[in-house]
């Protein structure tokens, strides 16, 4: 290992010797203003007073090598008016981006003044400011002032943008059921069966480009999204040659480096977040179980084929590192041709204890005479100890080919997570349905889930025409993923009165081994054709295109548990339970066992499949000099089909369970009232479908919570007030839009905005009635009509106006309020009003909030630059508000997720002479904020539902580029 570390490192201090050079880049793109910002291909560029110059190529884009030095450079194009810029300042090493937008039928040449630094941050800013569609953008830049490690962790600063749980966007305090994300422009399946969107936070910033949220929609977009699209847009190759490592660690004194850690044996390859086949189901899922009567050699077999620790060990755990490379670079070929490739290898490795993770499960009491009885009663109450060690290995590789009138693009990007957890809690378990009526219970879990991620992008992109005025884009990109909780291994254990461990099924549940497997394909192509024309004498635009996506998901669950002959477990040790001396033999008629009923549950497993085929059309044109639009309509052909089977028997080969022809219209309008400053206004009609698991049958229980998701099973009351089955379906929203900005210098801007949204039939995440209260039941189904409004306000500011010298510091916040009403559907207002349900004084309100909707958002972030000495630092603090995240029945409260309050501090440190180098240091949560859900109930005391303590985590990194 030493070796290879020393032959690292003089590898990387050869290639910085390398990259010494006496020569500077000159690069940028040339930006058509008279046709919404588009490429201007063949610009010519020219360093004033000499015959020295290049033109841009397929993309608007252009570079120079040039010796270090101070030019002025003109740029020029036939039919177009002619820029002059001067002051443009080349260094050694070091490349200076420099763009400009031409525009036609100037009759002068325009002389500019500038010295121009790399910044890509102006360059979001100029998108936002440009595009029709009202969008947000975060550039490469901006993700590192912030010092965010993942794209969950940075896309939280745009506005109207927050992440619950560390990885699912919510865009305008709409949940991951009503914002999407995709990958280069297309779609890309999750990586969990419970939520509609992927994690965010599996994506390292070090492959990312730009990150883009799209808040109107456009013909050209999918349909499905309400709130927003996050485009995540990984790296391009670079203008020249560019590597980069970095490395780095963060230490939480409330996990870290603790002894009371927990961890169990799991496979050679856990480091790099995959399982080796250590924890493969070790049985045929077919295979029949016999009884202690029958078979009885082949009972002993079985059940000694299982993994025998059930119970974590004790350890003093580390803390969080991560390792990071990136490679690219650029080659000229004959004719002009150009060919580059971009490669970024990331690793994180994450340690997180919970030295008391909460959970509780509570109901209201709706027996007779409890109308004057307000408290809620506990059903389950669990504390105890949780360790989390989360391996995420990521990797991009991508090869571009330009000529002077088309593009070439592939790109492969995997992304591999694994997950190990090991917790001991203690339960407190009302079996009875008493009050106080509470059993003492254990639990052991070692759980591990394997995530992976694999996306191919193929795509071209061509100027067509004598004049270059079609443009035909085109890509192809399918995407495979898994998740696979593999050997996931829980034992509870009930306490008696004289302190004896035994195993309880009614208390709680049988000891279980338990995998469930999840694999997702997803074929997804689309083409656009773009036509510049003229329209009422001015430049404009026509596009048109199709896409179609196919969706095949196969979900399944193999789910083993054990029982004993005798019952008690000395000390509570669970590891006894499978040691090879204590396994059930027909010579002793004693031991540790298979139940009987482990047999393979169709109803626990389904495939799902779903197509997507669209087409739109859609045109960009001016009606003044000041007003332009996009009009445009999208329709979208739907299916999804489901096969499984159900608890009764009844099975299902591809039914058909969703089939829809849908028009979705859009119009986006943009009036310049100044140079700087605009005002929109935006309607479309877009919708929201439910997930495979929300459409299907399946029963999908959660081992850790206790809890069941019942797929599709809900009710409700037809026209003589029975109840029925009620399928789940589609939702549908009108979306409208109004926003005022004013761009000022320096990258400072203003903009306030409002939005009104019309939901049809919205899904909802609901508690099933009449179900346990110590295991209860979940499932999704259209609770009635709602509406969303609220308003924006965006503004980053310098403190200039002060003084000079305070011109590098800047404030940047945005906040957004919003409100939301429901109104409920007749069923659900009778669970809520039945009999014995309310307390005295207290009335239900028809109207109520949306699940998964949050009231308010907060950023805000204060960040200097010190120029002079390469400082950087800054403090952002982001909140999002008290937000509904399951809608109670009646007998069960609502749940509300309460505000996190996020205060992080970054500094970065710029070192050498050549700033090739950089410190940062973070500190993460300082105020030490818990993340925590509450039941809430009428003059009832909060309950918790859900509580963890992450702490505050301070993080040292180093990068350096060569």
């Amino acid at each position: 290992m030493k070796n290879i570390l020393i032959v690292l490192i003089l590898f990387v201090i050869g290639l910085f010797n390398v990259a010494q050079a006496q020569t500077g880049v000159l690069a940028g793109n040339v930006i058509d203003g008279d046709y919404n910002n588009e490429p201007l291909a063949f610009a010519n560029i020219l360093v004033k007073g000499t015959t020295t110059g290049t033109t841009s190529d397929f993309d608007g884009k252009y570079q120079m090598d040039l010796d270090a030095g101070t030019y002025t450079i003109i740029f020029s194009f036939v039919g177009y008016e002619t820029k002059e810029i001067s002051g443009v300042v080349i260094n050694a090493g070091q490349v200076t981006n420099l763009d400009v937008t031409l525009a036609s039928n100037a009759l002068d040449e325009i002389v500019i003044t500038t010295s121009v630094k790399r910044n890509t941050e102006s360059a979001a800013l100029a998108l936002q400011k440009k595009s029709v569609t009202l969008l947000d953008a975060m550039s490469a830049q901006s993700i590192k002032k912030t010092g965010a490690g993942d794209v969950a962790s940075a896309v939280k600063s745009v506005p109207g943008v927050s992440v619950q749980g560390g990885k699912y966007v919510y865009v305008r305090g709409l949940g991951d059921r009503y914002s999407k994300s995709i990958l280069n422009g297309v779609d890309i399946p999750g990586l969990d069966p419970d939520r509609n969107t992927v994690q965010m936070d599996v994506f390292p910033t070090n492959i990312i480009d730009n990150i883009v949220v799209v808040k109107s929609a456009a013909a050209e977009h999918p349909a499905d999204f309400t709130g927003g699209i996050v485009d995540v847009i990984t790296k391009d190759f670079p203008t020249k040659a560019e590597y980069s490592i970095s490395l780095g660690a963060a230490y939480n004194p409330s996990m870290h480096f603790n002894s009371e850690a927990l961890k169990y044996e799991g496979s050679d390859t856990d480091i790099f977040g995959f399982d080796d086949g250590t924890r493969s189901l070790p049985i045929n899922r077919y295979q029949p179980i016999p009884g202690t009567f029958e078979n009885k050699t082949l009972l002993t077999t079985l059940t000694n084929r299982f993994e025998k620790q059930l119970k974590a060990d004790n350890f003093t755990n580390g803390a969080n590192f991560d390792l990071g490379f990136t490679s690219g670079n650029q080659y000229a070929l004959k004719n002009d041709d150009k060919v580059g490739y971009q490669v970024a290898v990331s690793y994180k490795n994450d340690v997180t204890f919970y030295d008391e993770r909460i959970d509780g499960r509570y109901t209201r009491r709706v027996t007779s005479g409890s109308e004057n009885i307000f408290e809620l009663d506990g059903n389950r109450l669990s504390t105890g100890s949780e360790s989390i060690n989360t391996v995420l290995l990521s990797g991009l590789v991508g090869v571009t080919y330009k000529t002077s009138r088309s593009k070439y693009k592939v790109n492969f990007l995997h992304i591999q997570n694994g997950e190990t957890t090991s917790n001991f809690l203690e339960q407190q378990i009302n079996t009875s349905g008493g009050v106080g009526a509470f059993e003492p219970v254990v639990k052991d879990g070692l759980l591990y889930t394997q995530r992976s991620i694999s996306n191919l992008l193929v795509a071209g992109s061509h100027n067509m025409g004598a004049e270059n005025d079609w443009t035909f884009d085109w890509k192809f990109a399918p995407t495979f993923t898994g998740v696979y909780d593999k050997d996931h291994r829980i034992t509870p254990l009930q306490i008696s009165d004289d302190g004896d461990y035994f195993i309880s099924p009614s208390a709680s549940s049988y000891p279980l081994q338990l995998w469930r497997n999840l694999s997702e394909e997803n074929w997804t192509g689309k083409v656009d054709f773009t036509k510049k024309v003229s329209i009422f004498n001015r430049p404009a635009k026509v596009k048109f295109g199709g896409a179609h996506t196919y969706k095949f998901r196969d979900f399944s669950i193999d789910n083993y548990s054990f029982t004993s002959t005798d019952l008690i477990i000395p000390n509570g040790n669970s590891n006894l339970l499978l040691l090879e001396e204590n396994i059930w033999t027909p010579d002793t008629g004693e031991g540790t066992y298979l139940n009987l009923e482990n047999v393979y549950e169709p109803s626990n497993s389904y495939e799902g499949e779903s197509q997507v085929s669209a087409t739109y059309f859609s045109a960009e044109f001016n009606f003044s000099e000041k007003l332009k639009s996009v009009l445009g309509i999208r329709t979208e052909y739907y299916s999804q089909y489901y096969t499984g089977e159900e608890n009764d028997g009844t099975s299902y080969t591809r039914e058909n369970i969703i089939d829809v022809i849908d028009f979705y219209p859009s119009a986006n309008l943009i009036y310049a009232l100044t140079e700087e400053s605009n005002l929109r206004a935006s309607y479309s009609r877009t919708t929201a479908r439910p997930s495979f698991k929300e459409a299907s049958s399946a029963q999908i229980y959660d081992p850790v919570t206790n809890d069941t998701f019942l797929g599709n099973g809900f009710g409700k009351f037809d026209s003589d007030g029975d109840v029925i089955y009620d399928p789940i379906s589609p939702s549908y929203i009108n979306n409208f839009d109004l926003r005022y900005e004013i761009f000022r210098e320096e990258g400072q801007m203003i903009a306030v905005s409002g939005f009104y949204k019309s939901f049809k039939d919205p899904i909802e995440i609901v508690f099933m009635p009449n179900t346990s209260s110590a295991s209860p039941q979940f499932t999704v189904a259209n609770l009635g009509d709602s509406k969303v409004y609220g308003a924006e306000l965006e503004f980053r500011q310098n403190f200039g106006f002060l003084s000079e010298s305070l011109t590098n510091l800047k404030l940047t916040a945005n906040a957004s309020y919003t409100k939301s009403e429901l109104e409920m559907s007749e069923f659900e207002f009778q669970l809520r009003t039945a009999e014995g349900t309310l307390k005295t004084g207290e009335t239900v309100d028809r109207i109520r909030d949306l699940q998964g909707m949050s009231p308010y958002l907060i950023n805000v972030g204060l960040d200097y630059d010190f120029v002079d000495k390469d400082i950087r630092a800054g403090l952002f603090y982001n909140v999002q508000g008290k937000t509904l995240e399951i809608v109670g029945t009646g007998f069960f409260p609502d749940i509300y997720t309460q505000p996190f309050h996020s205060l992080n501090f970054t500094s970065n440190f710029t070192l050498g002479e050549k700033k090739r180098s950089s410190i940062s240091f973070k500190v993460n949560n300082i105020l030490g904020d818990e993340r925590e859900s509450h039941y809430e109930s009428f003059n009832a005391q909060n309950q918790v539902f859900s509580l963890r303590q992450p702490g505050t985590e301070f993080s040292l990194g180093y990068s350096l580029k060569f």
